[in-house]
Formats: C-alpha cells, structure tokens, sequence
C-alpha cells in the first residue's frame, strides 16, 4: 500500500483528523493548511506540515511524518529536517512533531541521542494499532482502516458507510468519507477492480452518486451502447448489458473466493445465488 499518499489525502480532505489522532479535539481545524515543503539548499523534503494562518501559543506548527517501515536512522534525518526548517524559517517559534507508525516494532532503537525531545510533549508517536476507539470515533476508525486484516477490511469498510451515513447530517462530507474509504480499500485490494469493490460494499442510491461508481456507470453505458449498435434494436442493448454484468460476476467469483470470502459472503456481495456461486467455483476448478 503507498500508506504516505492515503495519509496525506487523509488530512488534506479532513484535517480534522490529524487532530482526532493525537487526542486534541480542542483544535481550530479550520486555522491550519496541510502543506509538502521542500528544505532550500537540501536534499530534505518534509511530506507534511500543518502551518497556522496565525501562529500563536496555542496554534504551533505541527510536522507529520507517516513511517510505515524500518528505517534505522529515522530519528537523524527527521530531526534533521526539523531543525532546518526552524534555521530557515525564524518566525516559527511553537513547534510539534508526530510520528505515525502502524505498530510499535517499527519504531526504531536508535533514539538516544533525542530522547528528551521524545520523552516530551514537543514530539508524540502514534502507533495506529494502539489507538483507543473506544469512543467510537468514526475518524480514527477510518485510519485504523489502514492497517485492517485483509480478511475483515471488507466487512469494516461496509460498517463505517454505514456509520458515517447514520452520524453525518452533511450529503457533502458523507460522500468524501464514502471515497476516502474506497480509496483505501482499492490500496489494499490491488487485485480488485472497482466494479468489484463496489459490489462487495454493497452499492446504494447514495453510494451511486460517488465518483467511482460514476465512472462505473459511464464505462458501462458505454460498453451498453455499442452492444446496442452492433444488435441494432434495444432489445439488444438491454440483453447485452444484463449478460455482460452476469459475466463479469461470474468472473470475479475465484478472485472473491482466492481473497478468503465465504461462499455466501461472496453471494451477497454480487447479489448471487448461493448456487450459482457454488456453480461458477467449481467450473473454475474444473
């Protein structure tokens, strides 16, 4: 998965929960810009930065770092960057740092030589499989998405559609959480298309009016119409596009299956019989 491309979509669509994450909910979200700076006269760029409108005491900078792998020497250049930007950047005076890692035995050993600033309140590391949902909050159960089991993201995903429908009064924001979802989720599912993802949300009438499933709905006109002008009668075009969506699930039945989908989820996902299911496995095994 490009975890660093899913974060930074994460908090430039809703940096509301950047703050959610490190437990401040006191934050004015809408006083701060998520920005990638590049460190004159470096080799350092710095991927993410929340800077204030209005620096105050209350409002530091805050840089972000998403670490998803070992790297041994993190600390060093992390810092590194940091302080470059500080020597660059004298008006910045009120600072933090936060580290997200997905688990604790990614983040390194070689910490010594900055472990007052780690043991302080300037700088906080986040493991996401740590982190408290207890609350229910549907933002950081969106991040922990991320580091879902294959087998269960599925099942999460639908959940948190469901949940964000249910607690957002706001069409507009329930549809950007609707696509940050599908986005990780097709990070994750490499092998699936999004017809196939779709299927397996379990697409609705609001669910419809996403992007993807627009461009869904458009390649399949598309393929409908040109069906319809080689029959040339619109018995046709309607035959051909019921036939051609039936193959398409029939086709994507091994690679549910090859994912770890019971027999009957699979059913439910692309609104199938439990037979033709069954059916359509064994003929592949055959």
């Amino acid at each position: 998965m490009q975890t660093d491309k899913i974060f930074y979509s994460l908090f430039q669509t809703f940096p509301s929960i950047f703050f959610a994450i490190i437990g401040d909910t006191t934050v004015n979200v809408n006083a701060y810009q998520f920005v990638s700076i590049e460190l004159k006269e470096t080799a350092f760029r710095i991927d993410g930065v929340f800077i204030p409108t209005s620096e105050t005491t209350n409002q530091p900078l805050y840089f972000v770092e998403v670490q998803f792998q070992l790297d041994s020497t993190f600390y060093r250049r992390f810092f590194a960057e940091i302080f470059i930007y500080l020597r660059q950047n004298e008006s910045v005076n009120f600072w933090r740092a936060v580290v997200i890692y997905p688990q604790r035995s990614l983040d390194p050993d070689d910490r010594l030589a900055y472990q007052l600033l780690l043991d302080s309140s300037q700088v906080q590391r986040i493991y996401l499989d740590e982190l408290d949902s207890a609350e229910n909050s549907l933002q950081v159960a969106i991040v922990k998405l991320i580091i879902e089991r294959e087998e269960t993201a599925v099942d999460k995903g639908r959940e948190l559609i469901l949940q964000a429908r249910q607690q957002l009064a706001d069409e507009v924001t329930t549809k950007q959480i609707v696509e940050l979802i599908e986005t990780i989720l097709l990070y994750k599912f490499t092998r699936l298309s999004r017809e196939e993802l779709a299927e397996m949300l379990g697409i609705d009438d609001e669910f419809k009016k996403t992007r993807m499933y627009q461009s869904i709905k458009e390649d399949g006109l598309e393929e409908g119409r040109q069906e319809g002008r080689q029959e040339g009668r619109q018995e046709g075009r309607q035959e051909g596009r019921q036939e051609g969506r039936q193959e398409a699930k029939l086709e994507a039945i091994p690679r549910l299956l090859a994912l770890g989908l019971s027999v009957g989820q699979v059913a439910v996902a692309l609104d199938l019989t439990v037979a033709q299911v069954q059916q359509a496995a064994q003929n592949q095994s055959g």
